[in-house]
């Protein structure tokens, strides 16, 4: 069977300590990391290497940081001679990793990008007032109806924003609708509802808001038509035209990740490996539960580089 080889981009929650660790001697990452130092005018080697972890969980410092790790372990794959994907795709802010890596994003205009979108998500709802919340056990039309009633119960916005994994959903909305749908979620059969450690609703409607500020920031970005297959986040599709990439990127940050049907559709093009590229294995476990019958690696560090490169080559 021919080989047909995607990578995926994660998001934020994979961010790691010493993730860059490995790369200590690569010339490309460490000019990477010296680039987005420079364009945010902020230690982000340091930050990375050394955290502490509550400062590398920000969210304004998350979206850059992981934008960054992404980046780099893909260049560096591409410098080990590493093939080039035919489809990309990202969980969230991997996206734009995934579009940076595709040359349609300037990986120096990405950087403050990615901060402005944290910054602006972060802004739309006041800190403690929104909140997420994962479920696991229930299909996505139980959490749907679910959502619905806790919503018209309380008066507060609650919905589904991240399909991650057949019966995996992350809802997120008003901390009251969040607290009251972990409460129902048990007795309606749910195997596990739990609070995210996050400081924001992200791809909720609350953040509507967001979308606004970023529209008018990406009308300043310049991007370019992928040199890669993007599937996109919002609509499960190949954007190639700029204006018409931009235009999902604005409506993802308020609209659901739909992560099962990114996956499903990668098989359906005939994909036969994936490979997460970046720190953590949090994309390698849901594409293992959508399509099994796909090949999942990771590359995060030289070794794992390496041991893939063998891999694809047998």
């Amino acid at each position: 069977m021919t080989q047909k080889l995607a990578f995926v981009f994660p998001g934020q929650g994979s961010q790691s300590i010493g993730m860059l660790n490995g790369f200590a001697h690569n010339l490309i990452v460490q000019q990477l990391i010296s680039q987005a130092s420079q364009v945010l005018g902020q230690d982000l080697g340091q930050l990375i290497q050394d955290g502490p972890l509550e400062a590398l969980a920000l969210t304004e410092n998350t979206q850059p940081v992981m934008l960054l790790a992404g980046v780099a372990i893909y260049r560096a794959w591409v410098e080990a001679g590493g093939q080039i994907p035919e489809f990309t795709a990202g969980h969230s802010l991997g996206e734009y990793t995934s579009l940076v890596c595709a040359n349609s994003l300037d990986f120096a205009q990405a950087v403050p990008l990615v901060r402005f979108r944290a910054q602006a998500m972060q802004e739309a709802v006041p800190v403690g007032s929104g909140g997420m919340a994962a479920i696991i056990g229930l299909d996505d039309e139980m959490i749907k109806k679910l959502c619905l009633e806790v919503s018209q119960e309380t008066g507060f916005v609650v919905e589904p924003v991240n399909f991650n994994a057949p019966n995996q959903v992350v809802v997120a909305g008003h901390i009251q609708a969040i607290d009251r749908i972990i409460e129902i979620a048990k007795p309606a059969g749910a195997k596990l509802a739990t609070k995210l450690n996050v400081s924001a609703p992200f791809h909720s409607s609350l953040l509507l808001p967001a979308a606004t500020k970023l529209a008018k920031h990406l009308a300043d970005v310049q991007l370019h038509q992928p040199s890669v297959q993007v599937i996109n986040n919002v609509d499960v599709v190949i954007e190639s035209d700029p204006l018409k990439i931009k235009d999902a990127l604005i409506r993802q940050s308020y609209s659901p990740v739909r992560w099962v049907e990114t996956i499903e559709k990668m098989a359906n093009l005939g994909v036969t490996h994936i490979v997460e590229c970046g720190p953590g294995r949090v994309l390698a476990g849901l594409v293992k539960r959508i399509a099994p019958q796909i090949k999942m690696l990771g590359i995060s560090d030289p070794q794992t580089i390496q041991a893939v490169l063998l891999e694809l080559k047998n």
